[in-house]
This record gives C-alpha cells, structure tokens and sequence, in this order.
C-alpha cells in the first residue's frame, strides 16, 4: 500500500496492517502508546539528508529482531549506512557506543541539569516530540503521547534548542 505524507510516498513494508496516512490534511497529529514504530520508521527509512535526536533514554535489544523498537533501531543504523547524517544525544553509554560503531555521532549531555528531552528532527522538516523513550517499555506498556509536525515554526524552534543543546 502506498501512502503519501508531506508530498512523498511511503510503502508499507514491515507492518502487516496498512499504513495509516499519519499527518492526513493537519501540520500536527498525535502518537499514542504502541503508534510510535508504525508512525517514525517510515519517516526515518525516508529521510534524505539528516536526522538529529535528543533522548532521555534509548535501549538496545540485539536479540529481539522483530520488535518494534528494534525495527526503529534498526532504521536508525540503516539510515546512517545511507549517508544520512545522523546526530544523537543520550544517556546510556552502551546505546552510545552502537550508534558510534554504526557511523552515527553521539554525545553524552554534560551539565549539570539533567536532559529529559524525548526530539526527532527528521530533514529540518518534521519534528516527533513528546513523552516517548526509544525503549521497549515505552513502545509497548507505557501510556505515552508524542506529536508529529511539519509546523514550521515549531520545526524551527526545534532546531535551535537541539543546535544549542549539541553545543554544550
């Protein structure tokens, strides 16, 4: 099934429901709970240029393949082998050190507050903001809330706290 969102068309190749149209006619939708896999790997898989994150906690599941967080995973790494230059900043130093291995670069926050920020920046055009972690938990247990937006003004003001937050 082929969907269009933000004028480029999406294939539904790992999910067995079809793809929901996820912004359909609105600059903002919501993610709830288990949607966050279906909604951000397609927009991770498309991304051209860039991909920046901020993310309180993000896990690793090698020997979980066929989740939904390792499938997001995955896009990630997959996204970086496509050139797509990727900037992360988390906590967990072994998610760190996956990311690093796979030609994402990564920081550490160094300050003395604590980053708590749940951002994707998907090619300065689409921002997923919200409640979500990238762990198991919070992709299938938790009750989360994340949005999805190509509001410019919001993409842009997202931009700028990552550009200062990756400079610190």
């Amino acid at each position: 099934m082929k969907v269009l969102v933000y004028g480029i068309i999406y294939l539904d190749k790992k999910f067995n429901t079809p793809l929901k149209l996820l912004l359909e006619m609105t600059k903002i939708q919501p993610i709830i709970n288990k949607e966050i896999a279906e909604k951000a790997i397609p927009l991770i898989e498309n991304a051209k240029k860039t991909i920046e994150v901020i993310v309180y906690e993000w896990r690793w599941y090698p020997g979980e393949i066929g989740t939904n967080i390792q499938q997001f995973n995955n896009a990630i790494i997959n996204a970086a082998k496509k050139n797509v230059s990727i900037r992360v900043i988390t906590q967990p130093d072994s998610t760190r050190k996956i990311l690093k291995e796979n030609g994402v670069q990564v920081k550490e926050f160094q300050s003395r507050k604590k980053i708590h920020t749940k951002l994707m920046i998907i090619d300065s055009q689409i921002i997923i903001i919200g409640s979500h972690n990238y762990t198991k938990n919070a992709f299938n247990l938790n009750e989360e809330v994340s949005l999805i937006t190509n509001e410019p003004e919001m993409v842009k003001r997202s931009k700028q706290y990552f550009e200062n937050i990756w400079e610190i």
